[in-house]
């Protein structure tokens, strides 16, 4: 009896598959990539065209006040909004854009749990957290810088009688790194706790609201029982605010925004400690976050 001849079992196919002989590139490398791509899509490049709607629309409006500022130099001779005072101003766009772009720089992660892949590689918790937060800090700095910038630019070629205020200029500046830290660790951190963007966006809008108005009527309410010491502190519980008293008025002297009284005595360094705490607070937990959700 012959023996029977067993059929192959498998077929290797060639499909022209190369080993990627290039460079290592390391962890900075692939922190920077990813940096760039959040930052990205924070703006909603290289992504659908209705994702580019709200970050731009929003761009636009944070133009508006230094538009209008520099025609009213232009026209009659009469200088607009203070540089100190524009992200106070403005604190409602500003909050909209974090609320509404926070969620996307880690919902979409959480939710289809991609995150292991991510640490597959040589990029740890520390990498990914750090570059979701500095995407977010240099999107709100941009939001913020433009529109100074424009509005001191047309200073300048406008040529106003009197010294230009370019220590003003510089000022705001750093109050709006300082604002882009502060907002987008808090923002990112919120977030971060649902993987749907949809409540990372309500939750944001939602502490921002909810600290506006408690700030707000903490004030009036310790003001009308004659109580201004206590009424001073009550501003420092909305986050513009206590930026403002920690780096334009802390670091460099200038005026309170919008004719706002901070505390006396200590009140300005007490704002930045707090500053400082909120950052450490909001990395501490999103550090915290992101250990659970890798270990599923």
């Amino acid at each position: 009896m012959s023996e029977s001849v067993s059929e192959p079992t498998g077929v290797i196919h060639d499909i022209g598959y190369r080993h990627y002989e290039g460079a290592r590139l390391g962890r900075g490398q692939a922190t920077a990539a990813l940096t760039v791509h959040s930052l990205r899509g924070i703006f909603g490049l290289g992504r659908t065209a209705r994702s580019k709607i709200i970050p731009f629309v929003l761009l636009s409006v944070m133009l508006l006040p230094a538009v209008v500022s520099i025609a009213a130099m232009a026209l009659i001779k009469q200088e607009g909004i203070r540089y100190s005072e524009y992200a106070i101003v403005m604190q409602a766009v500003l909050a909209i854009f974090l609320a509404s772009q926070s969620p996307y720089t880690v919902a979409p992660d959480l939710r289809f749990r991609v995150l292991p892949l991510y640490l597959s590689r040589p990029v740890t918790i520390w990498d990914y957290v750090g570059a979701k937060l500095a995407a977010m800090t240099i999107a709100m700095f941009l939001l913020l810088a433009v529109p100074l910038t424009v509005l001191y630019i047309g200073e300048v070629v406008i040529d106003l009688p009197g010294d230009t205020h370019t220590f003003e200029y510089l000022t705001a500046m750093a109050g709006a790194l300082g604002y882009a830290l502060l907002l987008a660790c808090l923002g990112v951190a919120i977030a971060s706790f649902t993987p749907r963007r949809g409540l990372g966006v309500a939750s944001v809008i939602a502490f921002y609201l909810l600290a506006s108005a408690v700030s707000t009527v903490l004030f009036a309410t310790l003001e009308s029982m004659g109580n201004d010491a206590a009424a001073s502190w009550a501003w420092l519980i909305n986050p513009f605010f206590l930026v403002d008293a920690a780096i334009h008025v802390g670091i460099f002297g200038a005026s309170p925004s919008a004719g706002v009284i901070y505390p006396e005595n200590g009140g300005t360094l007490a704002a930045g400690a707090i500053m400082i705490a909120l950052i450490a607070l909001s990395l501490t937990a999103l550090i915290a976050r992101y250990r659970k959700a890798a270990s599923r």
